[in-house]
Formats: structure tokens, C-alpha cells, sequence
């Protein structure tokens, strides 16, 4: 402008006086033409308001001008009219800087890429004179609906389930390979398998399990039945254990520590316990915290769909279910199990030291009736024909368990479409495939999806999508065993999966009814979640929304969908072992849940009856959650993660600490240091927003930058201090240790043991408050989630903390 403005004072200086350049009609037989003659005026004279159209003319022969025309007048309106040019080139560019500019950020903040655009009809590929085009959010949401299927799912589902898929068994073996051929079939960019040989456990046919009574001697006397002599307990210890009966309700530590005030204790007993509530691995680690010798589980009818009109389980099947309180190989912990490994020789701390054993209903309803003691609690009651149940302790009872381990090949298959722009950034989508039985809604359900969105994202590439990121699709095996399959895979390559895989999506037990939807998650998915809910059609309420239909029974959707990752889900080991955000998606029924999982009766004909023929629309509603969340993990420029939730969520937890404070300061102990890490924590993330937020979206290299920072902050909160092989579930928040903050708080209620809550193994054991693990605990939290709070400001030089 300085420049400008010198131009303009110039221009003045060379002219003799104010003056403007006026455009005359010439009249008479010249008419149109213009004359130009030069006006003195006064300064601040304005130029005409009207101009005429001028007829550029060639050199005139000398002196056909009249006299008065003199020709320094057109080099000094040339110097004036100057500036006057250049500053109208230069509002032009301006302008069309900014049209341009606007135009830009207009487009679909998304999507963000240009992809070719697809025709409309779906069976055709694009041509090659196609022209190019911007797909935004709208258009990829079609494109998908219009590839997704609904028929294929059903048929997919009754298929996989009547096939058998016992992990480690010649059925397996091949519907592996089919899968493996039907990934090849999509002409997906990479299609591959890995093999591990892990150690499991199976029943031994030559010696059965046994169950018998003990009479006043110590003799074993009749033997009862067990109905299902091929259901049992994986990882159970082997075996014998006697000691008298005693009914525990679910087995959870305030059910045991429930029996101890009551006046019946659990230790050296045989314990009864419900399905349902916490799973089988929980329920015998509580039962070994407290003393028991070992635990008979049975399904109660209380706990399952009840009604004439309703689908209920036999009251002779007895459940399936593993008991390591874990995921993943329990003999290699912290290894993975490829073949010629050299292990060393240590367990997993997660393996039980006592039997346990299914049963089923009536042999419960036998066992419950030899029982005295006091009567059970009315919360206890349950609706089996005995009334009412009671405590005991009851007759001695002898348990037998021989099952016996084997190293098995178990195999996980994978199919990649790799991205466009960031392609050593994974989104990962996975089914487990065996099962124990049928497994129609454990596992049939899951794959039928799995393989539905491989041919479905498979079309939408060869028409024009091109994802950012690559879609990594993974069909586990050894699922029934505790995700044995997936956790191998992480453990064999945790040093890079940290790095690149950006979230895990969960397709197991996605349909086990209609009623009621729940997103099991890391809190970085609920706000992406809350988004894609908005855009998918409840399967079974016309014209509403998933979202619409969740908020109806509860205004506040994150409390009636949102949960915590359960310990026997895929996810968990992603987000706890690994670090990954993990989310998997549940359809349930409204009330009790579906009666045939882990069940010889998990058919596909009891699962459509129980859906009352709405299995194709809530499977394919899955589908649709799965695919739209994988549409924006892979395509988004920035990746759709809220890192400042974990703020919130910190918050919450350690709320709950504050009603210990006063004890704390009584011993000179104070929780200050975790508050002000927290504090660092939410300052880093809002800096990290208002950077995000002040930056440019085409700046592919910033982009990069803060992805990378996004997609680990899961991983910042896995504590660093503990070894991954001694302690696999390092998250502070979701795992398992006297490094987590669940840890900290059982461990603090201990200073009012016996008061609300303190029901931790450590009551059990009869351990009182420990200042000095108290100091370390406190010490594994703060320095995690200070370092959590670190790694989101960036560059060491960008770390303002008031730590």
C-alpha cells in the first residue's frame, strides 16, 4: 500500500494542476466518435457519471490534429491513470483469491478428497472418459446402501451356522480356506492367512467329568449326571475337590462377601453360582480369592426370557464358557504363539487354581434342594421349582474335572483394501468365525457381515471410492477360548499396531435380539458413534432413527447406549493389551437376555424366532453402523476422535475418590498430584483443538501430524511402568492391576474395610490399607495420565504444564 500511495503522490507532482481526461460525443456527421480534450477543474471535481462507447483509431498523417492537441497531455494522463490500474489488477486478484478460497472450504469438510464419481447404475464400473468429481458424505452413504445387501446376509448366517467351526477341528480347516477364497474373489489389494499353535483345552472323552455326592464318611456315593457331558469349563484347573455345597447367587465378591456376614462361609466350600451378570472367569477368580474349593454354574430359568409366548433354554442344556481371566494364549503369556517359539515356562496369572464346571438347571434344582441354612436373600430368589433357596451349607459334594490341554493350529485371515493417501494407517473391522456349538448368533452372525462389508466396500472401490486410510478385514479363530486368535495377533505384532492401527470395530454378538441397542466403547468413538446412530434407520421403528429410538426410554442416549469393553469381547484386548480405540455394537432384547448363547441350541432357526423374523433388518442395521463408522475412520481428513473426552472421564473416576480425602490427610497422604495431571491433560487437548481448528484442512503434512497424535492417545494411557508380559492390560482406566485406577480405589476403600464397596480380593484375604502401596499406586496413575497430557501437546518445546 506504501507503494501505492507513492505512485499516486508522484502522479500528482508531474501533473501541472487537478485535471481529468473527458470523453466528448462528437456531433455531426462524426457522430459516435469521441474527442478527447484535457479540463482544468478544480480539486475534488467528479468525473462524469456517464461514459460512451470509443473507437480505438490508428496514427493520424502529421498535422491532421488541429493546432491546440498537445502530445505530452497523453504521456501525463498515462502517469496519472497508473496507479489507478494497478490498483484495480490488484482488487481483482484479491477478489478472485477469496471467490476461489470460499469455493474451497465450501466443499465437504468430510470427505475431502476428490474420487471419481460413480454412475448411477451400481453394476457398472466407471468408464474411462468418467470425469472427475467431489463425493461428499451424502454420496458415499448412498453409494454403500446401494451395495449392501440384505439377502446375502440371511443366507450367510444359516450357512456358517451348520457347518462345524470347534477351533482346531477338520471343519474349521475348511471353512478357513472358503473364506480365504472368498476374500480372493472380491480382488481385495492383499489376502493373506497367519497360523498359531496355541494351547487349549477340550474335554477327554476316555474320562469324563463327574460330579458325586460325598456322604458323612468321606465317601463318594451316587453319581449325579451331568446332562451335557461335552460342556465344560476351558482352562479349569484338573482335578478333585470336595467340600460342601453352599449357593453363592452370581459369584460376584459382594455376593461372597454377602455369605461371610450372613454367617456361611465360602472358604473350602463347593460353590453354586447363577449365570449371567459377570462372566465365568470372574466368578471362579472370586470364588479362589475368597477360599473356595470349587464352583458348579447353572443357568436359572430367572435370568432368561420367561412367558408362554417366549423362546426359554432347556432346563437340561448346561452354557459353555471359559475361565481364564483373560484373553490369548494362557500359556504364553505376553508371547505370541507362532510355531518352533521358545516359551518360557510360565502360565498366564489368569488361570484358575480350582475345578469348575457347568451344569444344568435340574441338576441345580437337585442340589439346591439338599440345602439348609439360612434362607437366601429375596434378591437371590430365583425360579427354580425350590422355594425358597437357601444359603447352606448343604451336603459334601466330590467334582472331578479332567480336562486336558493340546497345541492346536488355529488360523486368523485377513483381507486388505490399502489407502489412497495414508495407507500405513489401518482401520480394522473383525469376526471371530469358530464356535462351539452352532453358534448362529456368537459367531455366524458376525461373519456373515464381516463378508458382506468386504464385497460391499470391494464394489465401492472399483467404482470410485478411494479410501485415505486402509480397511484391514481380520475373521479370528479361538475366539471361544477368549479371543485367543486376536490376541496372538496383537501380541506378535504390538510394536507396530501401536503405530498404525487407528481403531478396531467388533462384529461379535451383534444380534442377540431387537429391543435395545448398546455400544460397547473407548470413550474417543461416543461422539462418532452419536453421529452415525443419526444416520441409520431403526430396524424394527418406522421412520425413526436408531438414535431417535434409544433417546425414547432415556433422554440421555450416552446412558442407555454406551458401556464399558467386557473382558470376553475382541475390542477389549485391543483397547486394554494394545492401545487401539475398539468399539463393538450389540442388538439385545429388552428384559432378559438371549437364553442360547454358548448353547447346543444357538441355531439359526432359534435366533429368527427370537427375532420374530427381524434377523435380516437388525443384521443389516449393523452393517450399516459398521460401514458408515468405517466410511469416515478411512476417508475423513482428520480423524473423528474425541481426545478431550478422556478428561472428562478421568474426572469422573476419580471423583469417586474424593469422599476419601479426609482419610487420606488424616495420614498425610493427598490425591493433588492426580488432579493436577488431569488439569494438564485437558489443557493439552484444547490447545490440540484450537490448532486443529485454526489450521488448514489441505495441508496434507499438519493433517499427518495430527492424526498421529490423535490416534495414540489411547495408547497414552497404557502404563509404561509395567511389563506387558506380567501385567498384559496395562490401560489405566479399562485394565486389570494394582497399576489401574480401580486398583487405587479398592484399595483406598480399605481404609473403612467393611464399609460400602470394599469387597476386593484384599478384604477377602483380610489385608488392611498399605500406605506404601498406596504411594506406588498413586505414583503408576499420576505419571501415566502426566505423560498421557505430554504426548497430546506435540514437541517437548510445546509442553506448558504446571506439573
Amino acid at each position: 500500500m506504501e507503494q501505492l500511495g507513492g505512485l499516486l503522490r508522484r502522479a500528482q507532482r508531474l501533473s501541472p494542476g487537478p485535471s481529468q481526461t473527458i470523453y466528448k460525443r462528437v456531433e455531426g456527421s462524426q457522430q459516435g466518435r469521441l474527442e478527447e480534450e484535457e479540463e482544468e477543474g478544480e480539486e475534488g471535481t467528479e468525473p462524469p457519471a456517464h461514459f460512451f462507447p470509443m473507437e480505438l483509431r490508428g496514427p493520424e498523417p502529421l498535422g491532421s490534429r488541429p493546432a491546440r492537441q498537445n502530445p505530452g497531455l497523453w504521456a501525463a494522463a498515462g502517469r496519472r491513470a497508473a496507479p489507478y490500474l494497478v490498483l484495480t489488477a490488484l482488487l481483482i486478484f484479491t477478489g478472485a483469491f477469496l471467490l476461489g478460497y470460499v469455493a474451497f472450504r465450501g466443499s465437504c469438510q468430510a470427505c475431502g478428497d476428490d474420487v471419481m464419481v460413480v454412475s448411477e447404475d451400481v453394476n457398472d464400473e466407471l468408464s474411462p472418459d468418467s470425469h472427475q468429481g467431489t463425493l461428499y458424505w451424502s454420496d458415499l452413504q448412498a453409494m454403500f446402501l446401494r451395495f449392501l445387501g440384505e439377502g446375502r446376509l440371511e443366507d450367510t448366517i444359516r450357512q456358517t451356522s451348520l457347518r462345524e467351526r470347534v477351533a482346531g477341528s477338520a471343519g474349521m480347516a475348511a471353512l478357513a480356506q472358503d473364506i480365504r477364497a472368498e476374500l480372493l474373489r472380491q480382488r481385495l489389494d492383499h489376502v493373506w492367512m497367519d497360523t498359531h499353535y496355541v494351547g487349549l483345552q477340550f474335554p477327554d472323552p476316555a474320562r469324563p467329568n463327574t460330579l458325586h455326592w460325598v456322604d458323612a464318611s468321606g465317601k463318594l456315593g451316587e453319581q449325579l449326571p451331568l446332562e451335557d457331558p461335552d460342556v465344560y469349563c476351558p482352562y479349569s484347573a484338573t482335578g478333585n475337590a470336595t467340600g460342601k455345597l453352599v449357593y453363592a447367587h452370581y459369584g460376584r465378591p459382594e455376593d461372597l462377601q454377602e455369605l461371610r456376614a450372613r454367617g456361611v462361609e465360602p472358604a473350602g466350600r463347593l460353590l453354586l453360582v447363577r449365570l449371567g451378570v459377570i462372566n465365568f472367569a470372574q466368578k471362579v477368580a472370586s470364588a479362589q480369592d475368597f477360599g473356595a474349593q470349587g464352583v458348579l454354574i447353572y443357568p436359572d430359568p430367572a435370568d432368561f426370557s420367561q412367558g408362554p409366548h417366549k423362546l426359554s433354554l432347556s432346563s437340561h442344556r448346561a452354557v459353555y464358557g471359559h475361565v481364564h481371566l483373560g484373553t490369548g494364549d494362557p500359556y504364553t503369556p505376553g508371547f505370541p504363539s507362532f510355531n518352533q517359539t521358545q516359551f518360557p515356562p510360565v502360565q498366564s496369572s489368569g488361570l484358575p487354581s480350582i475345578p469348575a464346571q457347568p451344569i444344568s438347571a435340574d441338576i441345580a434344582s437337585l442340589l439346591l434342594r439338599k440345602l439348609e441354612g439360612p434362607v437366601a436373600p429375596q434378591e437371590w430368589q430365583g425360579h427354580l421349582p425350590v422355594s425358597p433357596y437357601r444359603l447352606g451349607p448343604g451336603p459334601g459334594l466330590h467334582l472331578g474335572v479332567s480336562n486336558h490341554r493340546a497345541s492346536t493350529p488355529i488360523s486368523n485371515i485377513f483381507g486388505c483394501i490399502e489407502g489412497r493417501s495414508e495407507p500405513d494407517q489401518y482401520v480394522v473391522i473383525g469376526a471371530q468365525r469358530d464356535a462351539w456349538g452352532p453358534g448362529a448368533a456368537k459367531s455366524a452372525v458376525g461373519t456373515a457381515i464381516l463378508l458382506e462389508l468386504v464385497r460391499t466396500f470391494s464394489s465401492m472401490v472399483s467404482n470410485g471410492f478411494q479410501p485415505r486410510r486402509s480397511l484391514l478385514f481380520i475373521s479370528w479363530d479361538g475366539g471361544d477360548f477368549g479371543s485367543v486368535g486376536s490376541m496372538e495377533w496383537l501380541e506378535g505384532y504390538l510394536s507396530v499396531l501401536h503405530l498404525k492401527a487407528v481403531v478396531y470395530v467388533s462384529l461379535d454378538n451383534a444380534v442377540l435380539g431387537d429391543d435395545k441397542f448398546h455400544a460397547k466403547t473407548s470413550p474417543l468413538l461416543i461422539g462418532l458413534i452419536e453421529n452415525i446412530l443419526k444416520q441409520v434407520d431403526s430396524p424394527n421403528r418406522s421412520g425413526q432413527t436408531l438414535y431417535e429410538q434409544v433417546v425414547v426410554t432415556n433422554h440421555s442416549w450416552e446412558a442407555e447406549v454406551i458401556r464399558p469393553l467386557p473382558m470376553d469381547s475382541s475390542a477389549y484386548s485391543f483397547t486394554a493389551f494394545a492401545g487401539v480405540p475398539a468399539v463393538e455394537f450389540s442388538f439385545l432384547e429388552d428384559g432378559p437376555a438371549y437364553p442360547f448363547l454358548h448353547t447346543k441350541d444357538d441355531t439359526y432357526e432359534n435366533l429368527h424366532r427370537v427375532l420374530r423374523g427381524r434377523l435380516p433388518a437388525v443384521a443389516q442395521a449393523v452393517a450399516q453402523l459398521a460401514g458408515q463408522l468405517l466410511i469416515r475412520l478411512s476417508h475423513d481428513h482428520l480423524l473423528p476422535l474425541d481426545f478431550g473426552r478422556y478428561g472428562d472421564v478421568v474426572l469422573r473416576h476419580i471423583g469417586s475418590l474424593n469422599e476419601f480425602s479426609g482419610d487420606l490427610k488424616a495420614r498425610g497422604l493427598t490425591l493433588q498430584w492426580v488432579y493436577s495431571a488431569r488439569g494438564d491433560y485437558i489443557r493439552a487437548a484444547e490447545k490440540l483443538r484450537k490448532e486443529i481448528y485454526s489450521s488448514e484442512e489441505s495441508d496434507e503434512r499438519l493433517m499427518r501430524m495430527y492424526n498421529v497424535r490423535i490416534m495414540r492417545v489411547e495408547f497414552y494411557f497404557l502404563s509404561q511402568y509395567v511389563s506387558p508380559a506380567d501385567s498384559p492390560f496395562r490401560h489405566i482406566l479399562l485394565g486389570r492391576g494394582d497399576h489401574t485406577l480401580h486398583a487405587l480405589l479398592d484399595h483406598v476403600r480399605l481404609l473403612r474395610a467393611g464399609g460400602p464397596g470394599a469387597t476386593s480380593s484384599q478384604v477377602a484375604r483380610g489385608l488392611g490399607f498399605q500406605e506404601s502401596r498406596f504411594r506406588r499406586q498413586l505414583a503408576l496413575l499420576t505419571w501415566t495420565l502426566q505423560g498421557a497430557a505430554n504426548a497430546l501437546s506435540g514437541d517437548v518445546w510445546n509442553i506448558d504444564n504446571n506439573f
